[in-house]
């Protein structure tokens, strides 16, 4: 697996790198066999540290986990056990979308923009235009996954809204979590 520390603003001993690395690396081969890599970032957050860490696994899915405390080690470690919560949580899914998924997960490549929705405060004027102004643009991965893969991609991520190709018949899909706590599936014909 590979590894990739860094801190912002902070400098990221040898130590502690080593401590990431061994301990990461136990709480994966624990729960998944085959992650890819892991990208780990310390910061601060006035009085607190920050650990937020991202894996991505073989299937294609991706974990996230953060933690703080008032050491850097400490946060480490409640970002590492998060890690564990959630991977031990969803273990029995991964192996079982693992073992049915014959092929590593496709990525289509896609365009994300950022738009500036023109009624800021003290923004009493009417826009010349309907057009947005684009503040940023990215570049962002679609996956192709089943209905279940997304939801479960999109509980391991923390994200509220997941779109993506769906296996069965190559269509656009989205899943999203709804104000109810339940899960929103749209899947256009």
């Amino acid at each position: 697996m590979r590894y990739q520390i860094s801190g912002k603003q902070i400098d990221i001993g040898d130590a502690l790198q080593t401590r990431v690395k061994d301990e990461l690396g136990a709480v994966m081969e624990k729960y998944s066999q085959r992650p890819t890599d892991a990208q780990i970032v310390f910061s601060r957050d006035a009085h607190l540290h920050v650990c937020e860490a991202t894996v991505h696994l073989s299937s294609g899915l991706t974990a996230q986990a953060r933690g703080q405390a008032n050491e850097i080690y400490a946060a480490f470690d409640a970002c590492c056990e998060k890690m564990d919560k959630q991977l031990r949580r969803y273990k029995r899914r991964l192996k079982d979308h693992h073992r049915d998924r014959a092929t590593p997960v496709e990525f289509a490549g896609a365009s994300s923009y950022i738009l500036d929705p023109g009624t800021g405060a003290g923004s009493e004027e009417e826009p010349d235009s309907l057009q947005p102004i684009i503040i940023a643009e990215m570049e962002m991965r679609i996956p192709s996954l089943s209905a279940g893969e997304a939801v479960m991609q999109m509980e391991l991520a923390h994200a509220n809204v997941l779109v993506f190709r769906n296996e069965r018949h190559g269509g656009l899909n989205v899943v999203y979590r709804r104000d109810d706590g339940n899960i929103g599936w749209i899947d256009p014909q």
